[in-house]
């Protein structure tokens, strides 16, 4: 892709992402992820009923008046979008690959997050961390992630989930709103995933194409894993195997959707050629009523 077309790609993202959170997520956002911590606001008269312990005793001394402080919740925080460009990523058979999928949802979200004033940063990983762009605020700051999210050419096609929640632990140490963008095929990330959901709001958004739950009978079938590069050929017309990897999905589903409810860490499937907005919307509205 040359420097043209990715700029064609990226103002075509822009408009349709930016629109959507104008429009649609600025407001369900701002309700479902609200500032937790408490910042000064002013300090003013004393009131009869008033915790003694808000007393200003600098203001109080100067003006030899009692004067509280006054304290409201802290807007701004910081969201870290946390995304998988491991070889899995470049798959999709229906009108767009996960990739692309990663791309419109990080660019919505990052749209919301400063219409709500939030700092936006991203780690990019594979089995390793690709790269890292520190959180920061504004537009112009946004279109450069999703520049990196359509043109980023990862040097490993492997997949370590735990490389990168270790590293997210690490250098993020503010409590933060962390959103997952992977397929979750990865070997065991459970320890760094809990003790980044102790800490941080860590939200799983697994991408999914529906030729990886259901496959046709179309017969003899040359299929090349994205990650190893390792060739085999399936029967699709073969009830057994159809059955076993239908067993193995589920084993797979089943065993995600356990460690997440363990871990306090909210779940949303969103599959490649369909609407996210409304899983996304009733996410945040379910959020909502939570708090």
């Amino acid at each position: 892709m040359n420097a043209s077309d990715l700029l064609k790609k990226v103002r075509q993202i822009e408009i349709k992402t930016r629109g959507l959170s104008n429009h649609i997520f600025a407001g369900e956002y701002n309700t479902a992820f609200k500032g937790k911590g408490m910042a000064f606001s002013e300090v003013r008269d004393y009131q009869n009923g008033d915790d003694v312990r808000l007393i200003d005793w600098n203001v109080t001394a100067r003006y030899n008046s009692p004067f509280v402080k006054v304290f409201e919740e802290e807007r701004e925080m910081t969201v870290m979008l946390i995304i998988d460009v491991s070889g899995s990523n470049n798959f999709g058979s229906n009108k767009n690959f996960k990739k692309e999928l990663a791309t419109e949802i990080g660019a919505v979200l990052a749209f919301s997050a400063i219409k709500n004033n939030d700092k936006v940063g991203v780690i990019f990983f594979s089995d390793i961390i690709e790269k890292f762009i520190p959180p920061k605020k504004g537009k112009k700051h946004i279109l450069r992630i999703i520049r990196e999210i359509i043109s980023f050419k990862p040097s490993s096609k492997k997949t370590d989930l735990s490389v990168a929640l270790e590293y997210f632990n690490s250098v993020i140490s503010r409590r933060s709103i962390c959103f997952i963008l992977s397929d979750f095929i990865s070997t065991s990330f459970k320890k760094p995933l809990q003790i980044a959901s102790r800490k941080h709001d860590v939200v799983a958004l697994k991408l999914i194409d529906k030729r990886e739950e259901i496959i046709p009978n179309i017969g003899l079938v040359p299929i090349e894993d994205a990650e190893s590069g390792k060739k085999i050929i399936i029967d699709t017309s073969s009830k057994f195997f159809i059955n076993r990897l239908l067993e193995e999905k589920n084993k797979r589903n089943n065993k995600l959707k356990s460690l997440m409810n363990e871990s306090s860490v909210d779940l949303i499937n969103l599959y490649t050629g369909e609407d996210y907005v409304k899983p996304l919307i009733n996410f945040f509205k379910k959020r909502s009523i939570k708090r």
